[in-house]
């Protein structure tokens, strides 16, 4: 999981985007942390600008003052976008989805979305948006459904004596999300979480019984 002091605010494929980013937080006084998580490939193995990211890391309580600074700021340049902008090409519906989904589109093109419904007469008043933040964050803390493959193949692994069964435990028992608020919240079930635990412990006590017993016998 997580550092659970900076965890992640936003990522990005390009370097500059993300510089850009932290340059505006430090002198916003946010205090936060950019690091490189690219995979490393490079163009001879068919790495490109796609494997690239890049990610900026606040603390939890930092999230909401630097999405209204982010907001302010986009606000100032919205007014200077022309209708040749590709949002002018968006449905209403789309239009709507951008302002749900508000977490998967950039700050601009949030408000722009607005402008555009606005200048259609289909606005959204803030009470409208405010239900649908609400709404979207229930949605994405909800867990992962049942893991039933995973936790089959967890168990045989344990038996097995494999390294698979440790990592297959501790992914079910500790992964979790982000939410766009900056709530950590686990990606999976409770009953599920529970068998990671189970698998976990298994694992290990079989692992230490394999390597024993194949120490035991090379004597």
């Amino acid at each position: 999981m997580e550092n659970s002091q900076f965890i992640t605010f936003q990522k990005f494929n390009l370097k500059e985007d993300a510089v850009e980013l932290a340059n505006f937080l430090k002198e916003s006084q946010i205090e936060y942390r950019i690091e490189d998580v690219s995979s490393g490939l490079d163009g001879n193995f068919g790495g490109s600008e796609l494997t690239k990211d890049y990610l900026i890391k606040l603390q939890k309580e930092d999230f909401e003052k630097a999405d209204t600074l982010l907001l302010q700021l986009s606000s100032n340049l919205v007014e200077t976008i022309g209708t040749e902008h590709y949002l002018y090409d968006f449905t209403d519906e789309e239009l709507k989805e951008i302002i749900v989904k508000k977490d998967e589109w950039s700050h601009l093109d949030y408000l722009l979305a607005q402008k555009i419904l606005k200048e259609r007469g289909q606005e959204i008043v803030p009470e409208e948006i405010e239900k649908h933040r609400k709404q979207r964050l229930e949605d994405l803390a909800k867990p992962e459904g049942r893991q039933t493959t995973w936790i089959i193949i967890g168990y045989i692994m344990a038996l097995l004596g494999g390294f698979m069964g440790v990592f297959i435990g501790w992914y079910l028992k500790t992964h979790g999300k982000t939410l766009p608020n900056g709530e950590r919240v686990f990606n999976y079930i409770e009953s599920d979480r529970k068998h990671g635990a189970r698998i976990l412990t298994l694992s290990i006590i079989s692992l230490l019984l394999w390597i024993g017993a194949r120490f035991y016998f090379s004597k």
